[in-house]
């Protein structure tokens, strides 16, 4: 696995977390509004990072093949390097939502830190950089502006937070690690997935062919699908954040 994939992967795992280095930013929450369907319906948003690398076909086919809508956090990074992958989700634009995941995949924090590892922005105007190099790959790619933004790791100092909202985007968080950085185990990433509730948002990766993770977020996608769940994208539902990161 190349440099940059790793520390996709290692984002969002709980291996990599340590107390001290979380203890100071914050990790956004996101739900939808719920629906307060019974028996098993509801809505769910999928959300899948797209840090760099490459492009889980298992995925990308299942969403198409299953009619199933989610919102794809994209760095400039990966729509370089997955030209097929941004054609087929550009041919569907009642699925997919693409939205900005930064211009490099840096942690959106202005002072200088390593989050799971990985260097924060550090600055200020390196945190603007990152969000607005992202924005300006999407639009260099076409389709709409994007409205929201993750950044890299998913964790944010509180400063950086205030920034990002006064570019204009919208943060977002999740309620469900569906895939702990795309290094769980394709059973645990089906259970996980496939217990989401009504007003759940799932955060998973579709950067990872090779990880057994993709296995598991195809299987969990189709027991919600079974279940009776609606997915739907950021952009069609109301998403409500903490930390400031909606409001």
């Amino acid at each position: 696995m190349g440099f940059r994939n790793f520390l996709c992967a290692m984002a969002l795992s709980p291996l990599a977390a340590s107390a001290g280095n979380a203890a100071t930013l914050l990790e956004p929450t996101l739900h939808l509004k719920p629906q307060g369907v019974e028996g098993g319906g509801g809505r769910v948003a999928l959300t899948l990072d797209a840090c760099g690398g490459k492009t889980d076909t298992r995925i990308l086919s299942a969403l198409v093949d299953n009619k199933i809508p989610a919102t794809i956090f994209v760095t400039g990074i990966w729509l370089k390097r997955n030209a097929e992958a941004l054609e087929i989700m550009r041919a569907h634009p009642d699925l997919f939502e693409l939205e900005n995941h930064g211009g490099r995949h840096i942690p959106a924090v202005d002072a200088p830190r390593k989050i799971y590892g990985i260097r924060s922005a550090g600055s200020p105007d390196a945190v603007q950089a990152e969000v607005q190099s992202g924005a300006a790959a999407l639009a260099r790619a076409g389709g709409p502006a994007p409205k929201w933004f993750r950044g890299a790791t998913a964790e944010y100092s509180p400063s950086a937070i205030a920034m990002i909202r006064r570019l204009g985007f919208k943060i977002a968080g999740f309620s469900i690690n569906g895939d702990g950085g795309s290094l769980l185990g394709a059973k645990e990433t089906a259970r996980r997935i496939g217990a989401a509730k009504d007003g759940d948002v799932i955060i998973a990766h579709i950067n990872q062919p090779t990880h057994a993770a993709g296995e598991g977020v195809v299987q969990g996608l189709l027991a919600l699908k079974q279940k009776g769940m609606t997915f739907v994208r950021l952009d069609d539902a109301e998403g409500i954040g903490n930390d400031g990161t909606t409001d």
